[in-house]
């Protein structure tokens, strides 16, 4: 590698939050230290990439999710998400027939992560909390991401987000 300009920017990296919705609009939450982001400098993107994938897909080792259903694994013993909060959440958003999906309940907020068939092959991640997104996955790529203002609009925008990334051959890479 040549000189640092040739170097990507920490606002180029994708774990840096550039603090804009899925439409480019800045979204008003505060700002993280530059201090924070500055752990990331020189860390390999693919690398990151990779090892988030494999832990989503860990979830799935760790519980027995049924076929075409959820299984939940509940981080904290006493915090947890209100048992109707999950319940929504899996009310809204479809595992595929074949597919699996697990619900990590931090008690704060819900991960959704929904696998189609074979495991892992398409991958999304949900997160339904005060800061809600989407993530999607394929063939192990990262191809997809969204914020949403709150978890009402994640409800609402993300089950077809889930359904495209999971039953059709959708997912250019992203940038």
């Amino acid at each position: 590698m040549g000189g640092k300009g040739d170097r990507p920017g920490l606002e180029n990296r994708w774990w840096v939050d550039q603090q804009k919705d899925a439409h480019g609009v800045l979204i008003d939450r505060p700002r993280v230290p530059l201090r924070f982001f500055r752990s990331g400098i020189g860390f390999e993107q693919d690398r990151a990439q990779r090892r988030l994938t494999d832990l989503n897909l860990k979830w799935f080792g760790e519980t027995e999710a049924p076929t075409g259903g959820w299984a939940i694994i509940h981080m904290l013993e006493k915090d947890r998400v209100p048992e109707p909060r999950v319940q929504k959440v899996r009310a809204a958003l479809p595992v595929p027939p074949e597919g699996r999906g697990v619900l990590v309940d931090s008690g704060e907020a819900l991960r959704a992560i929904i696998t189609a068939h074979p495991v892992g092959e398409r991958l999304v991640e949900v997160r339904i909390g005060a800061e809600s997104s989407f993530d999607a996955w394929v063939y192990g790529e990262w191809v997809y991401e969204a914020s949403f203002r709150n978890a009402e609009e994640a409800l609402r925008r993300a089950p077809r987000l889930v359904r495209e990334y999971l039953t059709t051959r959708r997912g250019a890479p992203i940038g």
